[in-house]
C-alpha cells in the first residue's frame, strides 16, 4: 500500500514538472497522510487544461451513505480498479496526479515495523497515478476526494513491502489525464518504476506519527545512513 508519502518540491519546480498556467500555492509537507488534503494536478472540464487543486486523501464514491467509506479507500490496486464498484466510475473519467518526492513503507523486523524513505536517485519530484471523486450530502455539502493507484513492488521496495504506488513518467501525464482516453488503454502504465532509478533508507519512527511533519522524518538513521539502490 502506500499511507504516507511527501511533498517538499519548490512550487515553481511543480509548475514547470506538471505544465501549469500558474505557480501553486503550497507548503512542503514531509509525512502527509489519509484523511488529509492532498494536491493534485487534473483537468479543469470548464477548461480542458490542467488545474492545480486540493482533494481529501481516501475516495468516497458519489453512491456512498457515510462518508466514513473514504477512510477505507486510500489506495486502489492497478489489477482489479477497472472492476471494482468504488473505483471503476473514477478510472473512466476522473483521473489525476498526485505529485510527490517520496513515500513511506514499513519493514517487519523481528516483530518490529522499521519504516523507510525511498525517492528518486535525482531527488526530483514525480506523479503517482491517483483517481478523483465527487460526492454531494444531503444538506448540500460536497467533498472531492481520491485515491492512489498501488502495483506490484519493484526490486528496490519488494524487501520492504508487497505493494508500492504507481509512478507515472512525466511522458506518459497527458495519456493518464485525457478525458477521453479508452481505460483499458491504460492499463499498461500501471507497472512499477524501474528501482535503478530510486533509492530508499531507513528513517526514525519518528514519522509514525502523523502529527509530525518535519525534516526530521525523512532523515537516515544515523546508525544505517547509507542509501539503499539497485
Amino acid at each position: 500500500m502506500c499511507g504516507r508519502f511527501t511533498l517538499t518540491a519548490k512550487p515553481t519546480t511543480l509548475a514547470t514538472l506538471f505544465e501549469l498556467d500558474e505557480i501553486p500555492e503550497i507548503a512542503p509537507r514531509y509525512n502527509i497522510a489519509p484523511t488529509q488534503p492532498v494536491a493534485a494536478v487534473r483537468i479543469a472540464s470548464h477548461a480542458q487544461k490542467r488545474e492545480f487543486t486540493y482533494l481529501t486523501w481516501g475516495l468516497i464514491p458519489s453512491w456512498a451513505k457515510d462518508i466514513r467509506m473514504g477512510s477505507r479507500m486510500i489506495n486502489a490496486r492497478a489489477e482489479t480498479v477497472a472492476e471494482k464498484p468504488a473505483f471503476r466510475a473514477a478510472f473512466k473519467r476522473r483521473r489525476c496526479l498526485i505529485p510527490a518526492d517520496g513515500f513511506y513503507e514499513w519493514q517487519k523486523l523481528e516483530g518490529r515495523k522499521q519504516p523507510h524513505y525511498i525517492a528518486m536517485r535525482d531527488q526530483n519530484p514525480f506523479a503517482i497515478a491517483g483517481l478523483w471523486e465527487h460526492w454531494e450530502g444531503g444538506d448540500g455539502s460536497v467533498i472531492q476526494s481520491c485515491t492512489l493507484l498501488t502495483t506490484t513492488p519493484n526490486e528496490l521496495v519488494k524487501p520492504l513491502h508487497n505493494r508500492m504506488p504507481v509512478i507515472l513518467h512525466p511522458d506518459d501525464y497527458d495519456e493518464w489525464l485525457h478525458p477521453g482516453a479508452d481505460p483499458g488503454l491504460l492499463l499498461h502504465l500501471l507497472r512499477p518504476y524501474p528501482a535503478a532509478e530510486m533509492v530508499a533508507y531507513p528513517v526514525s519512527t519518528f514519522v509514525n506519527s502523523p502529527a509530525n511533519d518535519s525534516p526530521d522524518c525523512i532523515q537516515p538513521l544515523a546508525e544505517q545512513g547509507q542509501l539503499f539502490s539497485l
